[in-house]
């Protein structure tokens, strides 16, 4: 469970999703420069301290942001009204990606609940 599996996992994403997951990435490093990539139910994931708070996957229509818990989006509240989702689910368009933003506050949400 390394950061060369997630490597792997984005290299087999065509394009345009693998720039917008590779963006998340990113934007998931600028809030947790310390953040463990790891493997976790099969999709990327980004632990602190063993617990994965964020995770991400590729769809052929979309892609999705995985907060680790079912309680984060609904707490999210208005931030994430435009999006389409499942309880424990973000989804976006395949060309894009998800405001730093945003990202900054799913996971300090998510962190809350950890807390």
């Amino acid at each position: 469970m390394t950061r060369a599996q997630v490597d792997d996992y984005l290299a087999s994403v065509p394009e345009p999703g693998r720039s917008g997951l590779e963006a998340l990435r990113a934007s998931i490093h600028a809030v947790l420069p310390n953040v463990d990539e790891v493997i976790s139910y099969g999709i990327p994931g980004f632990a602190v301290n063993g617990r994965v708070v964020a995770g991400f996957a590729a769809n052929k229509k979309f892609l999705s942001y995985y907060p680790h818990s079912g309680q984060v989006l609904t707490m999210a509240g208005d931030a994430v009204a435009g999006y389409s989702q499942t309880k424990g689910a973000l989804h976006f368009d395949v060309d894009a990606t998800l405001p730093l933003e945003l990202v900054e506050l799913l996971i300090r949400l998510t962190q809350s609940l950890h807390a």
